[in-house]
């Protein structure tokens, strides 16, 4: 899965421990290798292989976070495709 620039994650109890008790974080570069990151509520920022970020993915520790304004136009299109 491409990794852009503003996704945003949220963060399961049994890791936020690990990332200042922070409830998401936000991509806020991503060179191919490596991502950098931004707490919510101001509680820090980071950075981590884009391996890492998978693995934690793939263990449920992340959850991408869909934005209501990419909700609506996936809903809109498909509206389009009915009829």
């Amino acid at each position: 899965m491409p990794i852009e620039e503003g996704a945003k994650f949220q963060i399961s109890q049994e890791v936020q421990r690990n990332f200042n008790s922070a409830e998401s974080l936000t991509v806020t570069s991503n060179n191919g290798i490596t991502i950098q990151f931004t707490l919510a509520d101001g509680k820090g920022y980071g950075s981590m292989p884009v391996d890492h970020l998978n693995y934690l993915l793939k263990r449920s520790n992340l959850t991408k976070i869909t934005s209501k304004k990419a909700l609506l136009q996936s809903a809109h299109s498909t509206e389009e495709n009915i009829s």
